[in-house]
């Protein structure tokens, strides 16, 4: 393959096509199911899958296919399915993206919006431009310019769903609808992810999972009078704070409940060294924090692993409790929190969920009632080890794209398809990465995507599928 030639003719399309496409897409408010009861009603979610689709037929790749597949009920998949170039063996490369997008939000800067895409600075800007709207682009180019420039490739089959950001409810039922088609995918590439800098090659090697527990402590039938009750009943967010110190510590932030800690693996120590040492600050300038503010630790390598390979607990929700201009002189009846807990990368999430219930409901004080609301969990994943032929592809394409060494890193959020698909294939090579850079902004205002950075990010992923194919 023409590495140089690859490298050129990706940016070119990049240019030429992707932009002018990309640009487009950001323009449809494809919100994600969970956050539009009306999804189905509304089309903006078709209209994305569609908009994608005719870009990938108008590109002409000879015997691909863009296919939009659904099932009774849930939201579309686009399905593109390219034969293998000539030589390659007779197995599939499954390349992931999504085209649901999260709330627009308020809050853009000046001039920006959620579903005005603006190109400044060498980014466009817009809601879905970097989660997740380039990844079926980045794909289709690096095939593309492989086929163009003497580059092999296996059977590459792209996947772009409408349900990542609602957490992917129906993707477990598309792959086993399609698993019989999908065939033995023997690399899996995933375009949903992040990148430490613009400088250099990225590759995720775990996810957190996930578990939402909503919790209500209730004292009460009705709220009474405070100066007539308070003393003689507890307060219900005292006695929640209480169950919640069975959980975490509230000094430390440590979560107290074996089911949710592992054993670190001393290769993910080691490569988080090496991430830190490449790009010092990488964890510690990833938030901004306030004047005065300090993160929980001045060790850096520990910042990471807590985001990465330690459990937390967030509240994110809570219901009871008055708005603060509304409150009165009243011991209130209940207290209801939502808690999030984000969990190692192979941490039981079921095993975890039934460890916490136990200890918030069992031996409650004064008697007080606990009950149980929404509850979802969510598999994290941890990477298997690297092939020596995709090791020396990456080694490859960094040196002559980047120009620099690759680096590896763990991400703190959950990506629930790795989980189901290490499952599904559990002899696959994976590739984890993406373009989700700092001051993306991904879930908030002034989302945007580095195009420099995403077109480089392309034809690496050009380099990968012709050494796919010829290892």
């Amino acid at each position: 393959m023409d590495r140089a030639a690859v490298t050129k003719t990706v940016q070119q399309i990049w240019d030429e096509s992707v932009l002018p496409s990309l640009s487009e897409l950001v323009e449809i408010p494809a919100v994600s199911p969970a956050y539009d009861a009306d999804w189905e009603a509304n089309g903006h979610l078709d209209a994305a899958v569609d908009h994608v689709r005719q870009w990938v037929t108008a590109r002409g790749i000879p015997g691909a296919e863009a296919e939009v597949v659904r099932l009774d009920g849930r939201s579309p998949l686009l399905l593109i399915d390219i034969p293998p170039a000539e030589g390659a063996p007779e197995e599939t490369v499954l390349l992931y993206g999504h085209l649901d997008k999260q709330p627009p939000l308020h809050g853009w800067s000046k001039g920006l919006g959620p579903w005005t895409p603006v190109v400044r600075n060498g980014r466009l800007y817009g809601r879905g431009s970097v989660d997740d709207g380039y990844s079926g682009y980045a794909a289709i180019s690096a095939v593309e310019a492989a086929r163009q420039h003497g580059g092999r490739h296996a059977r590459c089959v792209v996947l772009l769903e409408t349900g990542e950001e609602s957490g992917s409810p129906d993707l477990p039922a598309y792959l086993e609808h399609l698993s019989d088609r999908l065939g033995d995918v023997t690399l899996i590439v995933c375009l949903d992810s992040g990148a430490g800098d613009y400088e250099r090659l990225w590759l995720t090697t775990s996810l957190r999972g996930g578990m939402q527990l909503e919790v209500t402590v209730r004292v009460l039938e009705s709220g009474q009078h405070s100066g007539m009750a308070s003393g003689i009943l507890p307060s219900s967010f005292r006695i929640m704070r209480q169950l919640l110190d069975r959980i975490e510590d509230p000094r430390t932030g440590e979560i107290l409940v074996p089911e949710l800690n592992v054993p670190i693996p001393n290769n993910r120590v080691e490569q988080t060294r090496a991430a830190l040492e490449a790009v010092p600050g990488l964890v510690r300038n990833s938030v901004p924090l306030l004047d005065g503010m300090q993160p929980l630790s001045e060790d850096e390598v520990e910042l990471a692993l807590n985001n990465t390979w330690r459990p937390t607990l967030s509240v994110i929700g809570a219901d009871g409790m008055p708005a603060p201009s509304d409150a009165g002189n009243v011991l209130r009846p209940y207290t209801t929190l939502m808690l999030s807990f984000r969990l190692p990368p192979t941490a039981d999430p079921q095993a975890a969920m039934e460890a916490v219930k136990q200890r918030l409901s069992t031996d409650v004080p004064y008697g007080a009632q606990v009950s149980f609301g929404h509850s979802d969990t969510g598999m994290g994943w941890n990477a298997p080890d690297l092939q020596p032929w995709l090791h020396e592809a990456l080694d490859q394409a960094s040196a002559d794209i980047f120009g620099t060494r690759w680096q590896t890193m763990g991400v703190g959020g959950s990506i629930p398809l790795m989980g189901l698909l290490h499952n599904a294939y559990p002899d696959a090579q994976f590739v984890v990465t993406g373009a989700l850079g700092p001051d993306s902004n991904a879930h908030v205002p002034d989302e945007s995507l580095h195009l420099g950075f995403a077109a480089k990010l392309s034809a690496a992923i050009a380099y990968l599928l012709d050494a796919h194919a010829r290892r």
